[in-house]
């Protein structure tokens, strides 16, 4: 049975599987990223240079990956499980809270850092409430077609909090990328990292 979810290219029929990787994957494969900055971002002993390195790829993982989430996890949710409503409005209302935590980290402060990581750590708790049954009930070419669009939003999402802006569509969609654009600007200027990546390269060196 086609599960209703926003609205998508056609495919060619119920057979059709479209290349890319599942919502559902994408998800799970980010928030064990998530897990693993909130850990290191709280190790003992980390250095203040090291821990503000990792709490900018920490705020830059949160914010594109919220962005994302808000524009296409979300409504996924709500159309395809009625039920999951409230816990979707809940976790809108929770992002907002994540992202003015990381908005006001203005250095890194031991108990303001701990604090965020168990905010990461509780948001991916509840998100995985909404990932099950919508893996339960979509298909795996929905799954697909709606990673795909995941990618290219985080692609163009902020790498900067931004508590304020629209956290449902159409205007998320509107509002984020072009944000989004101002904060790489910013952070081609100030030559932030805002990869993994990035600080893998510097326990390498």
């Amino acid at each position: 049975m086609t599960v209703p979810l926003p609205p998508l290219p056609p495919a060619a029929d119920d057979a059709y599987r479209p290349g890319g990787r599942s919502l559902a994957d994408l998800v799970d494969a980010e928030h064990r990223t998530l897990l693993e900055l909130a850990d290191r971002v709280t190790e003992p002993g980390l250095d203040p240079a090291g821990r503000r390195r990792v709490l900018d790829v920490l705020t830059a993982a949160v914010s594109r990956h919220l962005s994302a989430e808000e524009q296409y996890l979300f409504p996924a949710a709500r159309a395809a499980v009625p039920e999951s409503a409230d816990l979707v409005a809940r976790e809108i209302e929770a992002d907002a809270a994540l992202l003015t935590a990381l908005k006001h980290l203005s250095g890194p402060d031991d108990a303001v850092v701990a604090d965020v990581a168990e905010r990461v750590r509780r948001h991916v708790s509840r998100v995985a409430a909404l990932v099950t049954p919508l893996r339960e009930v979509a298909s795996d070419a929905e799954l697909i077609r709606l990673g795909n669009r995941w990618e290219i939003a985080e692609e163009a999402a902020p790498t900067r909090p931004h508590p304020g802006t629209p956290a449902t569509p159409p205007w998320n969609k509107i509002v984020e990328p072009a944000v989004g654009v101002l904060d790489k600007v910013r952070d081609a200027v100030t030559g932030r990292r805002t990869r993994l990546a990035d600080l893998e390269h510097r326990r390498d060196a």
